[in-house]
C-alpha cells in the first residue's frame, strides 16, 4: 500500500458543513502495508524479500520507487489489473482529521494464487522466516495461506502471521499470530485477556500469540506460559504502523536466534519508538539501540 498524507493547518469550520478547513502546506508519501513491514525488517539489517500486488499506475510506480530507496526489491511484485491500495491521510496541527482509501479488495483468483505461491517456494531455500501480513485486500486468500503454511512447516521455516478477520482458522499451525486484542477478542469470541490467549493457542495449535493491547502493552502466550510487557511509549502521537513494527521486529528477531519471549520484549521497545512519532514510521537498528541504552540507563 502506499500511504499518502497531506499536511496543512486549520483555524475555521467550513461554511458550507460543521468541519473543518484545512490549509494544505505540503504532501508526503510513504510505504503502508506489507510494504511498511518490509521497511522495519530493513531498517533492523536484515535481508527482505516483499511479495505481493500493486497496480501498474502512478501510485504503484511511486510505491516501487520508495521501496528502491529502502533498498528492497520491487521484482516479486505481481499486477493483477487491481489499482494499488492507497491511503490518503489529512493531518492538521499534528491532528489526524480524516483518512481517504482508494483500494480494490476482491480475492485474486487461483492463476494469482499460483504465482504468489511460486514465487514464496522458489525463495523458501534464502530466508529464515515468513511473514503473512495480511490487511483483508484479497491477496491472503484462505487457499493461499495454508499453502503457505505448509510451505512453512515441510521447509522448517518459522512463519508468522498478522491476522484479520473473526475467523483465525485460516492461520492454523503458523508459529505465531500478532492480533491485537480486538481482533483477538472477536475470534475468539471471549472477553478475558487469559481465556482469549490460551483459547486461541490451543485451538490453532500455534507455538505462541502475541497480543498487541495499546496502552497496556503486550501479552505473550505460549508453550512456556504467559509473558506480560508493559507500554513503554512516553507520549503517543500516532499509531499508525505499529502492529507492522511489532510483527516485523518479532519475527526478525526470532529469525535471529531470539527466544519468543525475548522477541516480544523487542518487539515492545521497537512499538513504543514508533508511536511517538507522526504518520506511518518504521524502527531502526539506530533507533531500536538508543532506546536499549535509554532504559539500561533508566534501570541502572
Amino acid at each position: 500500500m502506499l500511504d499518502r498524507y497531506w499536511w496543512g493547518k486549520t483555524e475555521r469550520i467550513s461554511p458550507e458543513a460543521p468541519v473543518p478547513v484545512v490549509l494544505m502546506e505540503k504532501s508526503s508519501e510513504t510505504l503502508g502495508g506489507a510494504a511498511n513491514v518490509a521497511v522495519n525488517i530493513a531498517g533492523l539489517g536484515a535481508e527482505v524479500y516483499l511479495i505481493g500486488i500493486c497496480g501498474r499506475d502512478e501510485e504503484g510506480r511511486a510505491l516501487k520507487s520508495l521501496l528502491h530507496d529502502f533498498g528492497i526489491s520491487s521484482d516479486y511484485l505481481i499486477d493483477d489489473g487491481r489499482p494499488t491500495t492507497v491511503k490518503t491521510r489529512i493531518v492538521a496541527r499534528n491532528q489526524h482529521v480524516v483518512r481517504v482509501d482508494r483500494e480494490e479488495a476482491s480475492s485474486i483468483d487461483a492463476a494469482q494464487e499460483n504465482k504468489i505461491f511460486n514465487i514464496a517456494k522458489a525463495l523458501i531455500e534464502n530466508i529464515d522466516a515468513i511473514i503473512l501480513s495480511d490487511y483483508a485486500k484479497g491477496l491472503l486468500t484462505w487457499n493461499l495461506t495454508e499453502r503457505l503454511i505448509t510451505l512453512a512447516k515441510e521447509n522448517n521455516k518459522k512463519l508468522t502471521a498478522d491476522p484479520k478477520g473473526k475467523n483465525f482458522q485460516k492461520y492454523k499451525n503458523a508459529s505465531a499470530i500478532t492480533p491485537n486484542q480486538r481482533e483477538a477478542m472477536e475470534a475468539s469470541k471471549f472477553e478475558n485477556i487469559d481465556e482469549i490467549g490460551w483459547g486461541l493457542l490451543d485451538e490453532l495449535s500455534t507455538e505462541c500469540i502475541l497480543i498487541t493491547q495499546g496502552e497496556k502493552g503486550m501479552t505473550l502466550f505460549s508453550r512456556n506460559g504467559k509473558s506480560c510487557f508493559p507500554a513503554l511509549a512516553r507520549s503517543v502521537c500516532d499509531v499508525t504502523g505499529a502492529g507492522d513494527t511489532v510483527i516485523a521486529t518479532f519475527t526478525t528477531a526470532i529469525a535471529c536466534g531470539s527466544s519468543y519471549e525475548d522477541a516480544a520484549h523487542i518487539a515492545n521497545i521497537a512499538a513504543g519508538i514508533v508511536v511517538e512519532e507522526i504518520g506511518t514510521s518504521a524502527i531502526s537498528t539506530e533507533k531500536l539501540k538508543k532506546q536499549l541504552t535509554h532504559l539500561d540507563t533508566i534501570g541502572q
